[in-house]
């Protein structure tokens, strides 16, 4: 893979990016773009970050929280590129603090492309979770990890057909040996410079469906203009998301949306070990 230690220099400080992502912790220094890692726990994700980044990794907390964040970084055909590892999760509806942490930055975090691991022998129940994010964002490359393991149980997994069927690219690979990972990293790069466009499949429902959410989307979107995807939330608030309806009356939603584009906020980082067992 044609990844690198990073090098010295570091984007503008004032960039809304860096702002944005600074209120959760996370520092764009030594960095051009901010890729997000999701999946499912047992998918291997871990691995992918690993071979990703190698011993240029941190270990903390997420601000507020006691789920604990990885981040590191690589460098891809002169690109920095960070790279955030979001806690393994079966869903983004925030029933528990990892669901709303990785839930939150990716509505709100923005990263430059999300990557939804899964495991091949299971992706009928991992893609529960790609559907999800591909509600929230555009920006989605599908890693299908462990294509080892499904060849030994004789499973034939059909990543073309796949990439069709959702609008975004699914990538092969076995993170642990290597396979696949140089497409990965190419596609990630494509995805987020537009040389990759994507079409993500999404609920459409019945005609009176699609005319509730684009009433209720317009409502929130004339109220709170500075909230990212009015869309996904109001197809949260139809499906009876206390969560969501509680963060948005009591102003939560609008508080941390504002936090994360104040290109003054401040947060002091503190980073614990280097390196990940």
């Amino acid at each position: 893979m044609r990844t690198s230690a990073l090098t010295q220099t570091s984007p503008c400080e004032t960039c809304p990016a860096n702002a944005r992502l600074a209120q959760m912790g996370l520092k764009l220094e030594k960095y051009d773009r901010v890729v997000a890692l999701a999946g499912n726990p047992n998918t291997g994700k871990s691995t992918v970050f690993n071979a990703l980044t190698g011993l240029n990794q941190h270990t903390g907390n997420w601000p507020g929280k006691t789920v604990t964040r990885a981040e590191g970084g690589y460098e891809f055909n002169s690109i920095r590129y960070k790279l955030v590892d979001l806690p393994g999760t079966y869903s983004l509806l925030s029933a528990s603090q990892d669901e709303d942490v990785a839930r939150n930055f990716i509505l709100f975090g923005q990263p430059d492309c999300t990557v939804v691991v899964t495991d091949a022998t299971a992706l009928e129940r991992n893609l529960n979770l790609a559907m999800q994010v591909m509600e929230i964002t555009d920006r989605v490359v599908v890693a299908v990890n462990l294509m080892d393991e499904a060849r030994r149980k004789g499973m034939e997994v059909d990543t073309r057909s796949l990439s069709r069927d959702l609008g975004v690219p699914c990538i092969p690979i076995v993170a642990r040996t290597g396979e696949g990972m140089q497409t990965l990293l190419s596609t990630i790069a494509g995805v987020i410079e537009g040389e990759i466009l994507t079409k993500p499949l999404r609920i459409q429902g019945t005609p009176e469906f699609q005319h509730a959410v684009t009433r209720l989307a317009t409502q929130i979107e004339s109220l709170y203009p500075e909230i990212p995807n009015a869309r996904w939330l109001a197809i949260r608030l139809l499906d009876g998301d206390d969560r969501v309806q509680q963060a948005l009356i009591s102003g939560e939603l609008v508080d941390l949306t504002r936090r994360q584009q104040n290109q003054d906020v401040q947060f002091s980082r503190k980073m614990a070990v280097e390196g990940r067992q």
